[in-house]
């Protein structure tokens, strides 16, 4: 009885994923969820008391997916860097094959500013990027960086809350001149300043907006294929920036997956661009 509540609950969570990217939080109806999942309405809020619930829930499903994406990445012995590129790649699969993630993102769009607060996706995400360039920075793989310190003597342990800096970064992703003014993260400098600690906030803020824009490139109609072509050349454009052009060509522009790519781009005459867990936090 369990396992089959379970597949229930799978089922409704998969369907609400669906809806929710297809129709909008506000459009999707519990009705429509209920009958896509092939259950009634009454199978449904024996799960959820609310769609609000539900569209939570989804939210988790796809905060345990990038935290499980991220987790792999470094067992696999990948450097915080290259993990964080991998996390692109996987973003940009995700976006195209499993629709918690688009659900998550446009959730967290459309629920901006709701009381209760639901679970914010974005943050989730941003708060991935952050900690994994910070890791990157204290591991020295950043040109220019020291590790364990920040340059002006702020504590480099020192986390970002996951919301921090959301509107503001996936504003500067859209172009919006909304992303002046808004608030810092905890432990940087205050925008605009100069020495060491601007330049490790303009870093930072230059990877957050351009990974952000992973997600709105997605919903532009490209195919898979596209996006991770585009992906590939963000990191070309990044990386001499972060670890200098002599140790760029180090690190895999494709990801993991893109590893074939790319060796059959080379074969046909064409060149691509070119242990320990960390928990990287809740989605609250």
């Amino acid at each position: 009885m369990q396992e089959r509540s379970e597949r229930t609950r799978r089922r409704l969570l998969f369907a609400g994923a669906e809806m929710f990217h297809r129709n909008g939080y506000a459009n999707a109806t519990l009705g429509e969820i209920a009958g896509a999942a092939g259950v009634t309405k009454g199978a449904l809020y024996f799960h959820f008391a609310s769609k609000d619930e539900l569209a939570d829930a989804v939210q988790q499903w796809g905060c345990g997916l990038l935290h499980e994406a991220v987790r792999g990445l470094r067992e696999a012995g990948d450097s915080p860097l290259q993990a964080l590129i991998g996390a692109t790649h996987w973003l940009a699969r995700t976006l195209h094959e499993d629709p918690a993630i688009p659900a998550s993102f446009r959730i967290t769009k459309e629920c901006a500013g709701q009381q209760p607060a639901v679970v914010d996706f974005h943050g989730a995400w941003l708060s991935v990027v952050y900690r994994l360039l910070r890791m990157a920075r204290d591991a020295g793989e950043l040109a220019g960086f020291s590790g364990g310190v920040d340059e002006v003597g702020g504590s480099a342990g020192v986390g970002v809350p996951d919301a921090v800096g959301t509107s503001a970064l996936v504003g500067a992703a859209h172009g919006s001149a909304e992303a002046e003014g808004s608030g810092g993260a905890e432990g940087s400098v205050a925008a605009g300043s100069g020495g060491a600690g601007g330049r490790w906030e303009g870093a930072e803020a230059l990877v957050a907006a351009a990974v952000c824009g992973i997600e709105v490139l997605s919903g532009t109609g490209l195919s898979y294929r596209e996006l991770k072509g585009k992906v590939a050349a963000l990191w070309g454009l990044l990386l001499p920036s972060l670890v200098g052009e002599a140790r760029a060509g180090e690190y895999r522009t494709w990801g993991e997956e893109g590893a074939a790519d790319e060796r059959c781009l080379e074969a046909v005459g064409f060149m691509a661009s070119g242990g320990q867990v960390v928990s990287f936090g809740s989605c609250r």
